[in-house]
């Protein structure tokens, strides 16, 4: 079957969509998990009654509870924000993809 260079180059372009939605599912996932752990790490520390510590590096030192439990609660919206700006651009990507697979696909019929 012979492809033009225009429906090749659309099918390189869209090999590309899909490498980057490969990424971008790769940080969704990463920031997905890390959302996780400091949701997990709030509710913890939340319950605590005693001394809270915190691992800097390769040791564990005594903290202040409430500036911990600030500090865990800006980590949470900035990932949060970071998860919805990932999903935005995943849609997007998802979009463009999709138009130009059906695009490829009507070329080569």
């Amino acid at each position: 079957m012979d492809i033009d260079n225009e429906t090749q180059q659309k099918i390189q372009e869209l090999q590309g969509f899909e490498q980057n939605l490969q990424q971008i599912m790769m940080q969704k996932q990463a920031f997905q998990m890390e959302l996780g752990e400091t949701e997990n790490a709030l509710t913890e520390l939340e319950k605590a009654t005693d001394d809270v510590f915190k691992m800097v590096g390769n040791i564990m030192i005594k903290t202040d509870k409430t500036k911990t439990l600030e500090d865990l609660k800006k980590k949470k919206e900035l990932l949060d924000l970071r998860l919805k700006s990932i999903e935005t651009q995943e849609t997007d990507l998802t979009k463009q993809a999709e138009e130009l697979k059906a695009e490829v696909m009507k070329k080569i019929k």
